[in-house]
């Protein structure tokens, strides 16, 4: 196990290191090797960048293919994310896609469309947040303005898309 994970990139002596042996503990090469090339070819990711997206965030090995599938396609299509930001950024692969990254990026894009956000923060930043900063910074301060919001943010999070959040 951990001649694998310092063949995948994962120093010894990094953080990421213990991770890096549990993500590998129950693959084979075999299964390493198949998810490494699943992750070149969907999200564009050249040995290098998935080299990198391992060694920041090795648990993305344990991930389904199909959750993968659909979180690139969020990413590089629908938020429009270049391959190699999200490669050095791996945080919103790892995170739920349902649960946490889509329903904070709704939040953000109806507040911008809006005109409710005075800045641009980017995904990575949303989705790192606690849920309470997160409802502090982007959903109280537009209680007035946007009185549905939370109640929005909410149904989101629970896998539905309302009305508002529909582009």
């Amino acid at each position: 196990m951990v001649a694998c994970a310092e063949r995948l990139g994962v120093p010894r002596g990094s953080g990421m290191f213990r991770r890096a042996l549990q993500a590998v503990a129950f693959l084979t090469e075999e299964k390493i090797a198949a998810k490494v090339d699943y992750l070149k070819n969907t999200f564009r990711w050249s040995d290098a960048q998935v080299r990198i997206v391992v060694c920041k965030a090795p648990m993305v090995l344990t991930i389904s293919k199909e959750s993968l599938k659909r979180r690139s396609e969020f990413l590089l299509s629908e938020v429009g994310q270049e391959p190699a930001y999200v490669a050095h950024r791996p945080i919103s692969v790892c995170l739920s896609l349902e649960g946490r990254v889509r329903p904070r990026y709704y939040v953000v894009k109806f507040l911008k469309q809006n005109g409710l956000l005075d800045c641009n923060p980017n995904l990575n930043t949303v989705v790192r947040m606690t849920e309470k900063v997160f409802v502090e910074k982007l959903i109280s301060p537009h209680k007035e303005a946007a009185p549905q919001l939370a109640e929005d943010y909410a149904t989101a999070c629970k896998g539905e898309v309302p009305t508002n959040f529909r582009f």
